[in-house]
């Protein structure tokens, strides 16, 4: 095997796995810049998961290829509706923000496996018929050395996911919206005496996170998983959680952080491929994504300083 098919065998796979990563820390640096921390990442991609299986698979022949398109779009709307759950209780109701999260998280994995029942009779969904296909790029997969390594049998869910982590840090550095909602997060009376609306922003903020979460849910199930069952959505979440934290809750140090995790759950899969990883046992591979985001977050949580107001209800009128 060459040099260039080694480094295809492992970015494109890296790639691939980090996507749903990428997405779903995206919305937790939009929640967490608002100052709502959001623990429920896990529960909102599981939403987004099973709505993006349940709706491919009542809709793939009417639909045809543009299925796995439109079932993304409704998982992002069905699972900003369900994150109003959580910014109802943190945000009007000022509860605690982590036990809403951890609410937030049973309740998507209880709703998810009991309509999964109700509707198939089963633990699990079928297999989807219209999932995300491989493709090559056209002209960029044509270039010498970095066409095959980037562009070539790839996801367009995995660039998706990058372009937008682009956009999200001109949304949130560049433009006014982002400039109130870092406000909001970093000094909310502040904020509010200058006539920005706390509540509504967090309101947004954590709506967005759901979106982002369900499209990160939906990537994962229709790429990766193909169905839905109670342990479709494994840790992803939490994953992506550590993401925001080890990015330092910047949108391009979350998406740094989500390929590095991606790439470590590629180990696994590209192993046989890769002459250095062959002789490694299987289960290494298998629990290396957990391990290292446990020392990513161990050596990196005491140096990230998360936005000021994070995790604290504001009350208007308070200081």
């Amino acid at each position: 095997m060459g040099f260039v098919d080694i480094l295809q065998s492992i970015i494109t796979p890296a790639l691939f796995f980090s996507a749903p990563l990428i997405f779903t820390a995206l919305g937790g640096v939009f929640s967490e810049r608002s100052g709502v921390v959001n623990i429920g990442l896990e529960g909102l991609m599981v939403m987004g998961a099973f709505v993006a299986i349940v709706f491919n698979l009542a809709f793939a022949d009417a639909l045809g290829a543009f299925t796995p398109w439109v079932s993304i779009l409704v998982a992002m709307v069905v699972s900003g509706i369900f994150s109003i759950i959580h910014a109802v209780a943190s945000v009007s109701f000022r509860a605690d923000q982590v036990v809403s999260g951890v609410a937030i998280n049973f309740l998507a994995l209880g709703l998810g496996v009991f309509l999964t029942k109700q509707w198939y009779g089963k633990g699990q969904t079928d297999m989807v018929t219209e999932p995300f296909y491989t493709t090559d790029i056209p002209l960029l997969g044509d270039i010498p050395v970095i066409g095959p390594i980037f562009f070539q049998n790839t996801y367009l869910t995995s660039y998706l996911a990058i372009v937008l982590a682009f956009v999200a840090w001109y949304i949130l550095y560049k433009t006014p919206f982002g400039l109130r909602l870092r406000a909001v997060g970093e000094h909310p009376m502040a904020a509010d005496t200058n006539g920005i609306n706390v509540y509504k922003m967090r309101y947004i903020a954590v709506i967005i996170s759901g979106a982002m979460g369900g499209l990160g849910g939906s990537v994962f199930a229709l790429t990766i998983a193909l169905n839905f069952s109670h342990s479709t959505i494994v840790g992803q979440g939490f994953m992506s959680l550590a993401a925001v934290i080890f990015g330092k809750w910047h949108p391009l140090g979350a998406m740094g952080a989500a390929l590095f995790f991606g790439f470590a759950q590629s180990l696994s899969v590209i192993s046989a491929g890769v002459p250095f990883l062959k002789d490694v046992p299987q289960i290494y591979l298998l629990i290396a994504p957990y391990v290292l985001t446990i020392l990513a977050l161990a050596g990196f949580i005491g140096r990230a300083e998360a936005p000021k107001a994070n995790g604290v209800p504001y009350i208007k009128g308070s200081r």
